[in-house]
């Protein structure tokens, strides 16, 4: 009996160092995270020569808006809307054709399924930018260089192979026993797939749209190759001329930088659970 109450107390000794090692880990990675952008967030509301003057960490004395109102009213939601238009069609059309190609290379058995699907995970090994000058040029014969629609080909096809894979294994989670069921109620493979698979495959969807949704929201080298016109770039785009313009005025630089964080940071606060029940549903099978 004290053996056992000896191997007990030894196991709750390891388990609370392991619950302490953790937190530790846990508070040193928030504090290495956050670092930057509490540098960004309180040197964005000071002066221009303010950083020279004050502790880059110590609150701005006095807080400083102006440097919003210049970001603001020198078109940043112009280059806001058309990123966000960009990124929201991108992510419509790379959810509707990874399901549609996830769909049967997940659920459904024939010929060639290995080889389609090794090929789609092979194109994960192409890098992005190495396309650039093929794309430039089949943009230009097109006509649809210096324009939005140039941007939305590219985005989707190098976000597909890594969607497709991810859902995959996602919807190989699902119970074919509850797809079986609907059969038998008469529920053909198209309505199995709608009313079904895809409800069921929220959380993998939400955890691809947050992962190419800040990636698209970020990309910088197709937005500069392809768009040419300051009414048509993104936000990106941006980020960049306003370097040019402020290159001593670091304060106006990182309120743009702010700015442009924050819709990609309330995105994950609202749809932080899905991304968590996407990343785990597929480490566990069935």
């Amino acid at each position: 009996m004290k053996a056992k109450e000896t191997d007990y107390a030894k196991a709750k000794r390891k388990s609370a160092i392991a619950w302490a090692i953790a937190v530790i880990l846990a508070l040193l990675w928030l504090v290495i995270t956050l670092t930057p952008f509490v540098f960004m967030v309180l040197n964005s509301f000071r002066k221009q020569f303010d950083m020279l003057q004050q502790g880059v960490f110590h609150l701005p004395d006095p807080w400083y808006f102006l440097n919003y109102v210049e970001v603001v009213t020198h078109g940043f939601f112009g280059y806001f809307f058309r990123s966000v238009l960009v990124v929201a069609v991108s992510l419509i059309l790379m959810l509707i054709f990874s399901s549609f190609a996830a769909y049967p290379l997940s659920r459904m058995k024939f010929r060639l399924r290995g080889f389609i699907y090794a090929g789609i995970v092979a194109m994960m090994s192409v890098p992005m930018h190495v396309t650039l000058i093929p794309i430039f040029k089949l943009t230009t014969d097109m006509g649809l260089y210096d324009s939005l629609k140039s941007l939305i080909g590219p985005y989707v096809a190098f976000a597909l192979p890594m969607s497709v894979f991810i859902l995959t294994a996602f919807m190989k989670t699902i119970p074919k026993e509850i797809e079986e069921s609907a059969e038998i109620d008469g529920c053909g493979r198209f309505n199995n797939f709608f009313k079904i698979i895809l409800p069921l495959s929220k959380p993998g969807l939400s955890t691809l749209a947050i992962y190419n949704g800040v990636a698209t929201w970020n990309e910088f080298a197709f937005a500069n190759t392809l768009l040419q016109t300051p009414s048509h770039k993104t936000l990106p785009l941006a980020l960049g001329q306003f370097k040019g313009e402020h290159a001593l005025d670091i304060p106006i630089i990182l309120a743009v930088l702010t700015l442009s964080v924050l819709p990609m940071i309330i995105l994950f606060i609202v749809f932080q659970d899905k991304l968590v029940k996407g990343m785990m549903a597929g480490a566990v099978k069935g």
